[in-house]
């Protein structure tokens, strides 16, 4: 971002349409430096807009943002499938960014656990891109003990998920318990962990994702609640030399 109007840039992150920024303005409701912007059409630099204050606090995060996510089981990440959305816990004015906020993938309905969400389109497609291989764990609670054999089969990469031709990439599966597992992979289809256990005869009864490359989730952070990402963070965390970690 580089001399944005401040009208734009306020608009752009909620607050309202572009008269009501400038209604703020003239009504001294924006501030740069502790002092009262003068004009609506004024140009900032980076620096600046990140400094400014609405009201007496400080603007919402910039276009670029990364959230992270408790997100709680019974919300969905798409409009295609019924029920509240992962959205609904986003303060209101976040809802009316532009660009908007999007999920960096998609835990289902009955999943919990770490979910990014960003407006930084780039970003986005880079981390989600099947060439990606972003290592991705889970704990899941099973529906019958494990077999015995799981671990090394979902470690072969030969395991074929019902309906496709192509087989799983390695995946790394370490028991907790007779019906406790955590399981680490690096694709993103469709269920897949949920139909990887089926294809051996087993139901997921519970499933949280707890770590994302090498983001893990904080374990003071409430289901439902979220907090911003810092660039050092999502920098170290999801490099481009970790995207391509492998499964051993």
């Amino acid at each position: 971002m580089s001399g944005v109007r401040l009208d734009k840039l306020v608009a752009n992150l909620g607050y309202g349409s572009r008269k009501d920024v400038q209604a703020m303005v003239r009504a001294g409701r924006i501030r740069l430096g502790g002092a009262p912007v003068a004009a609506a059409d004024r140009k900032l630099s980076p620096q600046e807009a990140a400094s400014l204050t609405i009201d007496g606090d400080p603007i919402d995060p910039l276009p670029g943002v990364v959230l992270l996510m408790n997100k709680p089981v019974g919300l969905t990440c798409s409009t295609k499938e019924a029920g509240p959305l992962v959205y609904d816990l986003l303060p209101e004015r976040w809802r009316r960014r532009d660009p908007p906020l999007s999920t960096v993938g998609r835990l289902d309905k009955d999943t919990s656990g770490l979910l990014l969400l960003t407006d930084d389109g780039a970003l986005l497609h880079k981390i989600i891109s099947p060439k990606t291989h972003l290592p991705k764990r889970y704990r899941a609670t099973l529906a019958r003990p494990l077999r015995g054999d799981e671990a090394e089969v979902f470690a072969a990469g030969t395991l074929m998920l019902d309906g496709e031709t192509k087989p799983l990439l390695p995946a790394h599966l370490a028991v907790l318990g007779s019906t406790e597992v955590q399981l680490t992979i690096i694709e993103g289809r469709y269920h897949q962990v949920r139909r990887m256990f089926a294809a051996l005869g087993n139901h997921v009864v519970v499933l949280h994702r707890d770590a994302l490359g090498e983001l893990t989730l904080p374990e003071d952070l409430p289901e439902g609640e979220f907090r911003s990402l810092s660039e050092a963070e999502v920098s170290a965390a999801l490099s481009a030399g970790n995207f391509h970690t492998q499964v051993t």
